[in-house]
């Protein structure tokens, strides 16, 4: 049997850290197995179904590189397919027209509550014959009421469910159009979806899907329902945890491969192994090996991670996020004074994001208009001029630009004066960067190139003159 495992998430908003973990699960149990990783849009809710989300889930994927075999197939375009399923259900007294109107479904919860009862169907119109004039019957799946429907979950094992508990569900509005567990047992039966890797907020949702397979005489697939994700608080995840849209991520100078490991570790360890690439979780993950307990979202450690791939990859490979972070900035990355590899080279080993190493490197991209007030005020003072008049002119006599005689003039007039090395570097760091942050000073200078130094190096004198004047 071939695996075929599926992705179907609901185009009313992005894709989140839940459903790309979801995503990546199902994505690594087909590839392990060489079977097929289909893409399915569950956009039956045309009011809150929007191309614009549709299309924020592709890319998504496609940024965490999670290619799909089939699809996206559109669930919009299968309604004459369920109709069709429910037709037949109908047909074979599978399934039934329910005449209850609002306010009578009401009553009757209310008198089961009251009477200490869990309020549900009581199947009231089963066995009705007739139509009843102005309403528009709902069409409800005839569950069995008695004995047990039992799921074998990868993850949560053997559970039973009761059925004089689940009430006749309704897989048809009175509209026709069908419902979630309709359509999801009738897609997952067409495009032949041999494991369902979900959140374990379905695994309420099983016994239903199942009783509607058995009646179709369907064998039901193999199901794993992964566990919520909680922020530190645990709470449910929210947008105040960093449950944000995945291409927010993105935008928030994250490398894929660095949420890709994130997420594996969401519930699914090797050892005490943190770091995971791609090839490791192909080799390693196992879904059955994914825990039944809630697991925790640490935006810290996903930073740590973040840094980790940094500093990981060749310069080459960041030249693209960071050229996207640059001009999401309004920088020209061919404005830079130097080689943009060797410029990532010299940030990537303190950067956490592309991000960071973009508003880190901003000088080398742009001039400041102004100092940080702060880093002025402590480091540009009129003690300093005389050093970093001299530094100024050391430089100015360099006939080779290098970081190693660049920090031979520094180290010259540190000597001289009997100083600290930082007590000069640092005056010179917010003399041509602005601020108080950049690579090594001496790697710095030798990128920035020596005219801009020297202009930025008799700016920085200029404004500790007119302070001291």
């Amino acid at each position: 049997m071939t695996v075929r495992t599926r992705f179907a998430p609901s185009p009313t908003g992005y894709l989140h850290i839940g459903g790309a973990r979801t995503a990546l699960f199902s994505w690594l149990h087909a590839r392990q197995n060489a079977g097929a990783f289909v893409l399915r849009i569950e956009d039956t809710d045309r009011e809150r179904s929007t191309p614009e989300a549709v299309q924020a889930i592709l890319d998504g994927m496609t940024w965490l590189g999670l290619d799909w075999d089939e699809g996206p197939y559109f669930q919009s375009q299968r309604t004459d397919r369920y109709r069709e399923v429910i037709d037949r259900l109908l047909a074979e007294g599978q399934a039934y027209h329910c005449y209850c109107t609002k306010d009578e479904l009401d009553a009757m919860r209310e008198a089961q509550r009251e009477a200490g009862h869990k309020p549900m169907y009581d199947g009231r119109c089963r066995n009705r014959s007739e139509p009843r004039e102005g309403v528009d019957p709902v069409v409800r799946f005839r569950a069995p009421d008695a004995g047990k429907t039992v799921a074998d979950d990868r993850i949560h094992g053997r559970v039973a469910f009761d059925n004089a508990e689940l009430d006749d569900l309704i897989i048809a509005r009175s509209d026709g159009s069908p419902t979630y567990n309709l359509t999801v047992v009738v897609d997952d039966w067409d495009m032949g979806i041999t494991d369902v890797i979900r959140g374990d907020d379905h695994l309420n949702n099983t016994p239903r899907q199942m009783q509607i397979l058995a009646a179709l005489g369907v064998e039901p697939p193999r199901y794993a329902h992964v566990p919520m994700i909680l922020g530190e608080d645990k709470k449910r995840l929210s947008k105040r945890h960093g449950a944000v849209s995945v291409l927010q991520y993105r935008q928030d100078g994250f490398l894929p491969e660095a949420l890709i490991n994130g997420l594996a570790r969401l519930g699914w360890s090797h050892g005490d192994d943190e770091v995971f690439t791609r090839d490791d979780l192909l080799r390693l993950f196992r879904v059955d090996d994914v825990g039944k307990q809630a697991s925790v979202f640490n935006q810290d450690k996903l930073l740590w991670l973040n840094g980790t791939y940094i500093r990981a990859r060749e310069p080459a490979e960041l030249v693209e996020p960071l050229t996207e972070q640059l001009q999401s900035r309004g920088l020209d990355p061919a404005a830079a004074p130097a080689d943009l590899e060797a410029i990532i080279a010299s940030l990537q080993e303190r950067s956490k994001t592309v991000a960071e190493m973009a508003d880190t490197g901003r000088f080398f991209f742009a001039d400041f208009e102004a100092f940080d007030a702060k880093a002025a005020q402590k480091n540009l003072k009129p003690a300093v001029e005389e050093p970093l008049q001299a530094v100024r002119d050391g430089l100015a006599g360099l006939t080779e630009w290098t970081a190693e005689s660049v920090h031979g003039v520094i180290q010259a007039v540190v000597d001289a004066r009997d100083l600290k090395f930082g007590k000069v570097a640092q005056p010179i760091r917010v003399a041509v960067t602005g601020g108080t942050v950049s690579p090594p000073i001496d790697v710095t200078l030798r990128l920035l190139g020596q005219a801009t130094t020297l202009e930025r190096l008799d700016r920085a004198l200029v404004y500790i003159r007119e302070r001291a004047a």
